[in-house]
């Protein structure tokens, strides 16, 4: 069982970490001040293929509604994904979500509603943010370099994602466990190249993602992984502090625990931000923006 002691022991070994200050940037018409205030990331579903069928949205008028409702909750930018990254599910091509993201975004932006965009599509990534896309999720690694110029080009931020050992997050295999003892190492040189690749190109604002909720094929409904997958989750979440020092706020999206919560499993993403918290994280995204908002906001008083 995870202890104070055990949280005490990550702070004491890695505290010269602990308050390094951060890039903080202005996306959109938004100053952000990461080192004192964590954001928020509300979720908008285009896919109805996604498991978590309460951010599913069958168009653009529900999605749209729905990008005002998390607003109205805390959400300080709203991701919208047009494919689901879980396997098995239906393919949604360049061409297919450009034409289901383009209505929702330039409504949002209208409404100066800030919008991030999940693909591993550079040009999916461009037609965006030509029309009004502020942040782009990106998922992948296959064509990171094209993606960068293509953010650069729009003044836009970008969310680097850690994936281990392939293109994009539909096609991960099994999560190498092993490798991840002290998960830090690997997600610190792999973000110093990827900064350093995007910052010669041009991009100035960034986000650095673990991307602890990824579908690596041994990490979901398979109860004989659970232990091993939440136990790398939380201690990434808890340690993401450490990756501070990389000059960048850290963003993690709310892993998600099936197999312990069942049908409660909306409140997964509220203990998950606690940890999330507890790490310093600087921005989260979840799907449940009130419940979450409302953890952030109780810690700050304590």
């Amino acid at each position: 069982m995870l202890t104070l002691a055990d949280i005490y022991e990550i702070y004491d070994k890695h505290k010269d970490d602990y308050d390094v200050q951060v890039e903080e940037f202005t996306i959109g018409n938004k100053k952000f001040n990461f080192n004192t205030q964590t954001a928020l990331l509300g979720i908008i579903n285009l896919s109805t293929d996604s498991w978590w069928n309460h951010s599913i949205c069958y168009n653009a008028e529900q999605a749209i509604r729905r990008g005002k409702v998390l607003t109205a909750q805390g959400a300080d930018i709203i991701d919208i994904g047009a494919e689901a990254s879980s396997k098995n599910t239906q393919r949604a091509d360049e061409f297919k979500q450009t034409s289901s993201l383009l209505p929702v975004i330039e409504t949002l932006s209208q409404e100066k509603i800030l919008t991030s965009i999940e693909t591993y599509y550079p040009e999916v990534a461009r037609e965006c943010l030509k029309n009004g896309a502020n942040v782009i999720n990106y998922t992948g690694t296959e064509n990171s370099k094209e993606m960068y110029r293509v953010v650069a080009d729009y003044d836009a931020a970008i969310i680097i994602c850690y994936l281990q050992g392939n293109k994009d997050a539909r096609d991960v295999g099994e999560f190498d466990f092993e490798s991840a003892k002290d998960p830090m190492d690997v997600f610190y040189d792999f973000f110093a190249r990827e900064i350093e690749t995007a910052t010669k190109l041009g991009v100035k604002k960034i986000f650095i993602d673990p991307a602890v909720g990824i579908g690596y094929s041994n990490f979901y409904y398979q109860y004989k992984n659970v232990s091993n997958r939440i136990g790398y989750q939380v201690r990434t979440l808890l340690n993401a502090f450490r990756l501070r020092k990389l000059g960048f706020p850290v963003f993690l999206s709310a892993p998600s625990a099936l197999e312990i919560f069942g049908e409660e499993v909306r409140s997964s993403q509220v203990v998950a931000a606690v940890f999330a918290a507890l790490g310093k994280v600087d921005i989260i995204r979840t799907h449940e923006v009130s419940k979450v908002k409302a953890v952030l906001e109780t810690m700050s008083l304590i």
